[in-house]
């Protein structure tokens, strides 16, 4: 189908008289924008929500599966989501599609590239970049202002949480992405670096890849005062296998009663509600230093 002229390429700029604003995504590609996109495709959650609270749901014409907040993004049509539906993408006639490194496969960048369809990687590795991408964000969509007030609340509230944990005793944690293997986060994930910043130690803090397989004898042997498994409707650790761990009674964590729950969309999701996460941790690992905020 022919596409119409969106004056936003993913080569040079095509037009002398107009400066171009450059931006460079996760993948270190440059983009090149003439104007602010008016029809965006989001292929994260994470992503979903950034533009929901920059207030650019009006631009917003495609989203995943699992894009399920705020509520409203549930009525924006479907792409798909590890799988996006190319002719879909397509049909919507975006004029940016932002996407995590995670839904690249070998074929479907080079696809969008060939049909002149600008993409753009947003996929901090880190959690001090996720207000900087949301502010990324704000630049190309010319929502500059709210991008910066919600990235500004984000750090107020990180600072907040900071100043209690700060000083207090480092506790052991394990967090719990999948049981069967067992997979947790390390080192490159901004999950580490949410549990650091909660006031916690990462049992797999030493770990090469961010997302590492761990064996019994290594979680018997670091002994985690805490478990943490996200739970929720579209991912999260299942009460089942949240049982099994009662046949290590030797943990120090289910010595003590200490495994915990925890909405896996506020802290999974690289977005503005994973400051909400970090509270959330905060609380688990520090209790006491939380008393008066959470207390009835």
């Amino acid at each position: 189908m022919a596409r119409r002229q969106q004056g936003i390429l993913t080569g040079m700029p095509f037009m002398a008289n107009i400066t171009p604003r450059t931006f460079v995504d996760d993948l270190g590609r440059k983009l090149y924008l003439a104007k602010a996109p008016t029809r965006i495709v989001s292929l994260a959650p994470s992503i979903t929500e950034i533009l929901f609270a920059i207030g650019l749901e009006p631009q917003i014409v495609g989203v995943t599966e699992f894009c399920d907040y705020p509520p409203e993004a549930k009525q924006k049509p479907k792409v798909g989501y590890t799988h996006p539906n190319i002719e879909v993408i397509v049909s919507l006639q975006p004029d940016l599609v932002l996407a995590p490194r995670s839904f690249l496969r070998a074929d479907l960048l080079v696809k969008l590239e060939q049909l002149k369809i600008p993409t753009f990687i947003v996929d901090p590795e880190s959690f001090e970049e996720i207000p900087s991408r949301i502010q990324l964000i704000g630049r190309m969509a010319n929502r500059s202002a709210s991008a910066d007030a919600v990235a500004k609340a984000m750090k107020e509230r990180i600072a907040a949480i900071r100043s209690k944990t700060e000083g207090l005793p480092r506790v052991r944690l394990l967090y719990v992405l999948n049981s069967q293997p067992l997979i947790t986060v390390g080192p490159g994930s901004f999950i580490h670096h949410v549990i650091g910043l909660a006031g916690g130690v990462n049992i797999a803090g030493q770990a090469s890849v961010p997302y590492p397989r761990l064996n019994m004898e290594v979680v018997l042997k670091e002994d985690p005062e805490i478990i943490v498994f996200p739970v929720g409707k579209a991912d999260g650790v299942p009460s089942g296998d949240q049982q099994l761990w009662q046949q290590w009674p030797s943990l120090s964590a289910v010595k003590r009663g200490r495994l915990h729950q925890i909405p896996s969309d506020i802290l999974n999701r690289p977005g503005p509600r994973i400051v909400e996460g970090l509270e959330r941790l905060a609380i688990i690992l520090h209790p006491e230093a939380f008393a008066a905020s959470v207390a009835p």
